[in-house]
């Protein structure tokens, strides 16, 4: 479409006068009429396109490639850094309340000026203009994105995520919640080929300026920061975490929300166990002895998705519950930034490895080989310049293309939280002292929010050392606002929903075994089987560590009995008592550090309380007393 076609329908749009002039400078802008068209202009007529600009003192730099292949398009980076996010690429150019470093004060220049180079800049180029739903269509909210017109695939992945507007449908009187300025070269002559992406509040309007071509932190994280201002601003909540309703080969139906930090296992929750070339599944592996245990499933429980990453939680959604005691969620993405790292040979997940290679229609694929005319497969992933394989292989998939997802908000029975555990030794103790899993007192639960373990060898971001956080709600760093505010709120959520009840899984390692994702999987079958059925006094026994709340003294799936040194990891004999006292102390000195920040005046008192009790090394009855808790 020519930008003479379209001229007149930005005129009568809800936005800065400064953004109607970018859009009546630039030489030509299109709006693509539906996805196919925005797929062919990423790759310009080409078989393999080249994504570059033009950088003052460099020349003509590539960013990436897209190739065309039979399944979709594979977009890769050429530079390393560029195939993950970066932590710590989100910076706030405007003045309101925030918790995080202004532009103004790391970069030692207004961001007015700034924006204003930005968009002197974007008046020079062939742009192209994309319409969107913010949070999906359950929000009500639009969004635009204004980008150069080579960046088609940057498009595409906005316009799957967050679901397109297509031209004839953007509304009389359009205004948009939030505008997305893509402007890659500013990375290079700028920011020391850092990513970047500043977020600037002007009243109702959410600007996200994107210095860099890696959709996660910007098309991805980017809108789920707006939606978390939006939230922060109306208290409700969207969750950084994925649904799924698990149902039992009797049809007993049971909703599970998983929340982590990246690498947490979010997007497994969502799979189905990965067997052996025999059926069976191989738990974990001692990695002292070399024993491996394995279980015999012979029919796992079916899996209905319903969210992978960013869970809505609209105060409206309760209406319609069943229980309005139990948190109440709905998708809020038109398609699921899966990350394909864990399948490294064909046959390790059938099931998405079918949706990829055979889609309804063309897919977008990041950090996978692929070649022209050939069909790109996703457990082919392009090395990086060490020779070793990216670890942070995506591929874009519509919720339309994927089968017996749920459209509709569900109620949650469990609320899990995952961490990624460092194999725990008596000799090399570690935090990884966290069994098969955990049922936690709300409080507890609370607190694990807060202090949101990164945890161990994280893949999707650019470094992960140690026991770090991902910050208040695992959310923390896609956020704009003010952390405590976001802490009151989830604190909140939970005294509101007290039946919906809550569990810890560790993924990698539980003590000397490394175990993958098992633990969540095998748990999954267990917990569904079990369905909303209370636990009995006498089923449950208090963690050695406090933090950890309660272990099931006995777990049995279709006849396989979990051995006790999967739950009670001091009984390990490679980690002992001694191991796993040093890992307890471990994680309680990350505990106390993390939590001290929240002491501010405007903490809710009962979190106060909570805290205090975490400092004085509370029980896990005095976290009981202090919110009841549903076993």
């Amino acid at each position: 479409m020519s930008k003479n076609a379209v001229h007149h329908s930005w005129d009568s749009w809800h936005i800065p006068e400064e953004v109607k002039n970018i859009l009546n400078s630039a030489p030509s802008v299109v709006i693509p009429k539906n996805r196919d068209e925005i797929l062919q202009m990423a790759v310009n007529g080409q078989e393999l396109f080249e994504v570059a600009y033009d950088i003052e003192g460099s020349g003509n730099v590539v960013e990436a490639t897209v190739a065309r292949c039979r399944n979709g398009l594979a977009v890769n980076y050429t530079e390393d850094y560029m195939r993950r996010r970066d932590p710590d690429c989100l910076v706030i150019g405007d003045d309101e309340k925030t918790d995080k470093a202004h532009f103004n004060e790391t970069y030692r220049l207004p961001f007015e000026e700034f924006r204003l180079l930005t968009f002197d800049w974007l008046k020079k180029q062939n742009l192209s203009l994309l319409t969107i739903m913010v949070g999906g269509s359950k929000t009500g909210y639009y969004g635009i994105l204004i980008a150069p017109d080579n960046a088609g695939f940057f498009m595409g992945g906005l316009a799957d995520l967050q679901g397109m507007v297509p031209p004839d449908e953007i509304p009389d009187n359009f205004s948009p919640r939030a505008i997305i300025y893509l402007a890659p070269p500013f990375r290079h002559s700028h920011f020391g080929g850092k990513q970047l992406v500043v977020h600037n509040r002007i009243g109702l309007i959410h600007e996200v300026f994107s210095y860099n071509l890696y959709p996660g932190p910007s098309a991805k994280k980017g809108i789920y920061g707006v939606l978390l201002h939006i939230g922060e601003q109306e208290n409700w909540l969207t969750l950084h975490g994925s649904t799924v309703q698990v149902v039992t080969p009797y049809e007993n139906e049971t909703n599970i929300l998983h929340e982590g930090a990246s690498g947490g296992g979010k997007s497994e929750m969502l799979e189905y166990p990965h067997r052996e070339p025999d059926g069976r599944l191989l738990l974990g592996k001692n990695m002292i002895s070399k024993d491996k245990f394995f279980i015999t499933l012979k029919q796992a429980c079916a899996l209905r998705p319903v969210t992978d990453d960013m869970a809505l939680c609209l105060p409206h959604f309760k209406d319609t519950a069943d229980d309005k005691q139990k948190l109440c969620v709905a998708d809020a993405e038109e398609a699921w930034f899966i990350r394909v790292n864990h399948i490294e040979r064909y046959g390790t997940d059938p099931h998405l490895e079918s949706m990829c290679v055979h889609p309804k229609e063309p897919l977008i694929f990041l950090n996978l080989e692929g070649v022209p005319k050939s069909t790109c497969l996703i457990w082919e992933h392009i090395p990086d310049d060490d020779g070793k394989p990216c670890p942070n292989p995506r591929v874009i998939l519509p919720r339309k293309q994927i089968p017996d997802i749920i459209n509709t908000p569900v109620t949650v029975d469990f609320r899990s939280m995952g961490i990624r555990a460092p194999l725990c030794t008596r000799e090399m103790p570690t935090y990884g002292i966290i069994g098969m899993f955990h049922v936690l007192p709300p409080a507890l639960a609370w607190l694990w929010r807060l202090v949101s373990p990164r945890g161990h060898a994280n893949p999707s971001i650019t470094e992960s050392k140690g026991l770090s956080s991902e910050g208040v709600g695992t959310f923390w760093p896609f956020a704009t606002g003010k952390f405590v505010n976001h802490a009151n709120l989830l604190l909140r959520q939970i005294c509101d929903t007290l039946l919906t009840r809550h569990v810890l899984f560790p993924n990698q390692h539980i003590g000397s075994w490394e175990v993958s994702f098992m633990p969540q999987w095998i748990s999954r079958e267990y917990l569904a089987r079990r369905g909303v059925a209370k636990f009995k006094p006498d089923q449950l026994a208090p963690a050695r560590c406090s933090l950890l709340g309660y272990i099931p003294e006995l777990m049995v799936v279709e006849g396989n009995r979990i051995p006790k040194f999967f739950f009670h990891v001091n009984s390990q004999p490679e980690v002992g008592e001694e191991g796993y006292d040093r890992g307890a102390e471990i994680l309680h000195s990350f505990f106390k550090k993390e939590l001290k920040k929240f002491f501010t005046p405007n903490l809710d008192k009962l979190g106060r309380d909570i805290i205090m009790c975490c400092m004085d090394n509370g029980s896990i009855s005095d976290y009981i007393r202090l919110i009841p808790m549903t076993m």
